[in-house]
Formats: structure tokens, sequence, C-alpha cells
């Protein structure tokens, strides 16, 4: 501004022409008006009309883009504002829970615990009762002995731990117990088959670092492309022996479609009662996936 009063006092008869300028700085009015306004002004004074429409249509311009540029970072957080109100909120607790917890101990949950830790071992029954073991041995060219049976098993407590994880602080004390139910499980099979009891304890301890290393993996694949999800399944599932790269299609392709299904249900009814259906290995219908059936349950959760 003080560039443009410099240059129009050094003109003759023109301090009207500051007053018009400086107006244009503080009006709103549209460019049209001010152009018709400047226009028959400069009629009166032709001599200077090139300097002060230069100076005065930078003042136009400049005026535009901070306009345009304003309007930019108000829809820019209209659109921040937004994205963060679809992030699922986290469960609040009061202090008492985060001490008691912090100690080792559960605070109060959603549900009753122990309609939560009988849901938790529907869950895992449904896991090892409800799956085709058969069709996994054929297909995966897979052993028909302990090691086989639990990688099999593994896979699917893992899917349902994904799923639980989801349902806040109730669907992750849910989890804990399908895991324990699980190593409750391993055990008394090694028993009924007849393994002492040294040779059960190694492979139980073998079965949990193997447990907790596929979880890590599978983790990492659910989350990235098919490719992380194929590696890990390679890893874990096949034990790194697997030549035919149409068994891990299958596979990945069995993994996603199941996480699918089971996020298509809903979180309560499975809280509450635990009830998980498997897709078959080979699909024969793939547009029932999108179509899981309800469980039902009684007022105590039964």
């Amino acid at each position: 501004m003080a560039a443009l009063v410099r240059a129009v006092k050094c003109q003759t008869g023109m301090p009207q022409w500051i007053t018009v300028c400086s107006g244009l700085i503080q009006s709103t009015l549209p460019q049209a008006q001010w152009d018709r306004m400047l226009y028959g002004t400069l009629q009166k004074h032709e001599t200077v009309r090139p300097q002060l429409n230069k100076v005065c249509g930078g003042l136009i311009q400049t005026s535009g883009a901070i306009t345009q540029q304003r309007r930019m970072l108000h829809s820019t957080d209209q659109f921040l504002a937004a994205k963060d109100s679809l992030q699922p909120s986290e469960e609040k607790v009061g202090a008492f829970t985060k001490i008691i917890e912090a100690m080792g101990f559960t605070g109060p949950l959603k549900y009753n615990k122990w309609k939560i830790k009988i849901a938790a071992l529907r869950m895992y029954t449904c896991c090892v009762e409800r799956t085709d073991y058969e069709e996994f041995f054929h297909r995966c060219h897979m052993p028909d002995t302990l090691n086989s049976w639990f990688l099999i098993a593994q896979l699917h407590v893992w899917m349902c731990l994904v799923r639980m994880k989801q349902e806040g602080r109730a669907g992750k004390y849910m989890c804990r117990y399908i895991v324990h139910s699980m190593w409750e499980d391993v055990e008394q099979r090694g028993k009924v088959m007849g393994i002492d009891s040294v040779t059960l304890k190694q492979s139980m301890r073998s079965m949990t670092e193997n447990f907790y290393a596929a979880i890590f993996g599978y983790d990492e694949g659910i989350l990235s492309d098919d490719h992380v999800l194929a590696a890990a399944l390679w890893r874990n599932f096949f034990s790194r022996h697997c030549e035919d790269p149409r068994q891990l299609e299958l596979l990945v392709e069995y993994v996603r479609k199941q996480m699918q299904y089971l996020d298509a249900i809903n979180g309560e009814d499975l809280l509450l009662t635990g009830e998980v259906t498997w897709r078959p290995l080979v699909e024969s219908n793939a547009q029932s996936i999108l179509k899981p059936t309800s469980p039902a349950y009684n007022d105590e959760g039964l």
C-alpha cells in the first residue's frame, strides 16, 4: 500500500485515487463492479491509467487468491473433521478400573464374565469341531497327525481372536479364555494319544512358540496384501514345505473370505453365544458368504 501511495502522489491532481485504491482492499465488491468504477474514474486521468490499472489489478488478484486459499483451508478442515469422526472411539474406563487392570486383574465388563467364559469355550469348540480336517489334509497334502491338527485349529483360533479383539475389553477378555481352552484341549488330546509326559511337555513348548510366531505373521498378513499373507501361511501353516502355489492360493482365499464372513456377524451375538460357522475350503456358492446366519441364544447366554 505504501508503494501505491508513493506512485499516486507523484501525479498532479490525483488524491482521489488514494481513496479509491484504499477502499479496494477493504471492500468485498465483485471484480466486475470495481472494473466499471475504475474505468469511469480513469477516463478523467488518461495519462496515469496504465500505471494504476497495473497496481489495482495486482491488488484484486491478491485479494482473490487469499479468498480462494481461505476456502481451501476451510474445506480441508471440514474433511479432516469428518475423517476423524469416522474413527472408532476407544472404550472409556474409570481410574479404578485402570488401576486394578494394571495390577493384573480384570475390571467390570459389559457382560457377565461367566457368560463370556462359556462363550469363549463354545467358540473354541466351533473351531475344532466344525472344521473339515479331512478336506484340509487332502487338498493341502498334510499328514494326519497331532501337529497337522494343531496347525489347522490354530489358524481358525487366530481368525476368532482377530474378530473378537474388535469388541473392546470384553472381546479381549474372551480371547484369553479361547487360548486357555486351546492349550487345555491340546494337553488332553496328547494324553489320550498315549504321549508320555516329558515328550508332551516338550511338544507343547514347541507348539507355544510356533503359535505366537504364527499369530504375529498372520496379523501382519491380514493387514497387508496377499503376498504377505501367503508368505505367513507358507512359513507357519505349511512349515516351509509347499511346492504347489495353488495350495497357497487356496488358503489365502479361504482366510480372506472367512474373515469377511466373521466381520459380518454381530459382535454382541459372538460375545453372548460364541457360535461360529465356517465356510467350506472350496466354496460352491460365493454369494452365501455375504449372508451369515445369526446365532440363537437365551437370556442366560447359554
